[in-house]
């Protein structure tokens, strides 16, 4: 068994995709209109047949609530690997992508937050 695909859900599709695909790096797989929304993935550049993220409207009454939860408490809805946060905590900033933590060392690892514009907290992270 293995991960295909995971969610997250964004508060308008077109905005995410532009965001995930032109700021953040990931690459377009999947655009099926579904009615008012599409079946809408992205992929890592680094492994295009991998695992897909679903860019998921958030239009049930639980998302908003449980994204906004998370939002308010500070606290990732996901996590994204990085070769080195702290240079890509600063090519994002570059972008003007507004971070929430910056680049802390925590053991083994290194994270930040950041939002993701489209209602969620992401977080970069670097194993040591």
């Amino acid at each position: 068994m293995k991960i295909h695909l995971t969610s997250i859900h964004v508060d308008d599709q077109a905005k995410a995709l532009a965001f995930y695909t032109d700021v953040l790096g990931f690459l377009p797989k999947n655009d099926v209109p579904l009615g008012q929304h599409r079946w809408l993935t992205v992929v890592s550049p680094d492994a295009p047949d991998g695992v897909e993220l679903v860019l998921e409207p958030d239009d049930h009454p639980a998302a908003k609530a449980y994204t906004a939860a998370l939002v308010a408490d500070g606290i990732p809805i996901t996590s994204f690997a990085v070769d080195d946060v702290v240079a890509e905590h600063a090519r994002l900033e570059g972008l003007g992508v507004r971070f929430t933590q910056p680049p802390v060392e925590m053991g083994p690892v290194i994270t930040a937050v950041l939002d993701d514009t489209c209602g969620n907290l992401l977080q970069i992270a670097q194993m040591r």
